[in-house]
């Protein structure tokens, strides 16, 4: 899943997106309102960790905006200010969540895994084709009643491929989705991936590759 960071705290930023990249998201930074919000307008991102007090441009500017532009990101608005007038004035915005400075960052990964599973498309909290099963709250996965050990970005590859029901997905929508804006678009980090997801699932092969469209899960619709 993606996250946008827009926070001008670069060490701060640079932490929390280390972190919540070991959990499987994908995280791209901004360091002031007016970068930001280009990123979040220009980019399809699952939720938007957005601090109010940003050099540039507000973040209640940027929420405003977003919310003008139809986009479907959700908001966490970081505030270094824990009072209640911040928190209302920051949901009626459009901000979906708000979470005061400083943070316990298990309540920032927290925070941010219940507002992806409230974005659009929704993705159920378990997923099950044939004898897999993959449980995207707990970000485990199961087939024929055995555990797999997924890589984090193994797992984001396995449960966007699940998610789509059968539908292809492209190389460059799981290098945009799992990876982030660093990725190397030339790279082969996709094909290995899949490649060894295919070597932990077994037999009977379950990812198949579709010609010039990418990959899907065989034997859906």
């Amino acid at each position: 899943m993606r996250v946008l960071m827009i926070e001008d705290d670069r060490e701060l930023a640079e932490m929390a997106a280390i972190g919540l990249r070991r959990t499987g998201m994908a995280v791209d930074i901004a360091d002031n309102g007016v970068a930001g919000l280009e990123r979040a307008l220009g980019g399809d991102y699952d939720v938007i960790v957005l601090d109010r007090d940003l050099p540039g441009l507000h973040g209640d500017a940027i929420c405003g905006r977003l919310v003008a532009a139809g986009n479907r990101s959700r908001v966490l608005m970081l505030t270094a200010a824990a009072e209640v007038d911040d928190l209302v004035d920051g949901l009626a915005l459009g901000a979906d969540d708000y979470l005061p400075k400083p943070f316990d960052f298990r309540v920032l990964v927290a925070r941010i895994g219940a507002l992806i599973r409230r974005a659009q498309p929704a993705i159920p909290p378990v997923l099950r084709c044939a004898d897999l099963v993959v449980d995207t709250a707990r970000r485990t996965a199961w087939r024929s009643g055995r555990r797999l050990e997924l890589a984090p970005k193994e797992f984001g590859v396995l449960e966007l491929l699940v998610a789509a029901q059968g539908r292809s997905v492209s190389a460059e929508e799981l290098l945009e989705r799992v990876w982030d804006e660093n990725a190397d678009p030339f790279t082969a980090a996709v094909k290995i991936t899949i490649s060894r997801v295919r070597a932990k699932l077994g037999d009977p092969p379950l990812i198949e590759t579709v010609a010039r469209s990418g990959y899907r899960i065989a034997g859906r619709p």
